[in-house]
């Protein structure tokens, strides 16, 4: 009978040898979440899977955010009751560009941490192409004794994409769905979350368009609180340009030089060929470099 050849004693150093550097080729579980950086908010990574502690949150003072007022109440609201232990509804911020919809996610986190429940709110940005691995993330999320936001901005799917579908499960519709302690914030320019050309183009080649329909515009429905952002009028963006003059550290401008720099503002609306939030800080500070004047950082978006 021949004796195994693997079993020779010159090949156990080479087998051991393969089986190490399999070891180190395959995936590594997940640390646990470390809380002791006493950071609040995390980016997470694929490839391979981390969560990347942010030490500072580029966040906006909640009360400059204006003319968004009731956008920003209703998340307040529903954030506050999810941070308390009560339940909350996914949100989706939809809208137009650069009206505040990342913002306010950011914005409101901040406002909890700082004066309601210190370091018990936590914000984990995906980013979209990361859609796919969120059964797990969410896997370390839940084991975690703490309540997160779970933060994708700017979201959207086109044709072909199908990474919608395991995010429909997340939500709601899967087995297991979503834990107790998560909660799911996204960002997108489109309320339906797909471009209008798909949702035709499926309508035009299903067997029973109204259910091709269904199946895309199901996936906004599973997201509780659909609010709405636009564009804002002109009392609205001057109003956003004088609270940033009041908030930061501007000289103390006469009345006319104030009427220049809002006549400047409104011209610079006027060449960007929209009003908003972003327009406004962008003004502000393009004002701030030419009165040598130091903002504390925010970028509001």
């Amino acid at each position: 009978m021949t004796d195994n050849p693997l079993s020779s004693p010159s090949l156990l150093p080479v087998l051991e040898r393969i089986a190490s550097a399999l070891e180190r080729m395959s995936p590594s579980g997940v640390s646990p979440l470390d809380f002791s950086t006493g950071a609040t908010a995390f980016v997470w990574h694929t490839e391979p899977d981390r969560l990347e502690p942010v030490e500072s949150v580029n966040a906006v003072d909640y009360d400059l955010l204006q003319g968004i007022d009731h956008q920003r109440q209703t998340l307040l609201q529903n954030t506050e009751r999810f941070a308390g232990g009560f339940p909350a509804n996914n949100a989706l911020l939809w809208g137009a560009r650069g009206t505040g919809k990342s913002s306010i996610v950011k914005a409101v986190h901040d406002k909890i941490n700082r004066e309601q429940s210190p370091k018990t709110l936590y914000l984990v940005e995906i980013h979209r192409e990361d859609i796919p691995s969120l059964p797990r993330l969410l896997a370390i999320l839940k084991k975690a004794d703490k309540r997160f936001i779970l933060f994708c901005d700017d979201l959207s799917f086109d044709a072909h994409d199908d990474s919608y579908k395991s995010l429909k499960a997340v939500l709601e519709g899967g087995v297991e769905g979503r834990p107790g302690n998560v909660l799911f914030y996204a960002t997108s320019n489109r309320r339906h979350l797909m471009p209008r050309d798909m949702i035709e183009n499926e309508m035009s080649t299903a067997i029973h368009a109204g259910e091709a329909v269904e199946e895309n515009v199901s996936l906004s429905d599973r997201f509780g609180l659909w609010i709405g952002f636009h564009n804002c009028d002109q009392n609205t963006y001057i109003a956003m340009i004088t609270g940033y003059l009041e908030h930061f550290d501007f000289p103390d401008f006469s009345q006319e030089e104030l009427e220049t720099i809002i006549a400047d503002a409104k011209e610079w609306s006027v060449t960007r060929g929209s009003r908003s939030g972003r327009v406004a800080w962008q003004f502000i500070q393009n004002l701030a470099g030419e009165h040598r004047v130091h903002l504390s950082g925010v970028n509001p978006s």
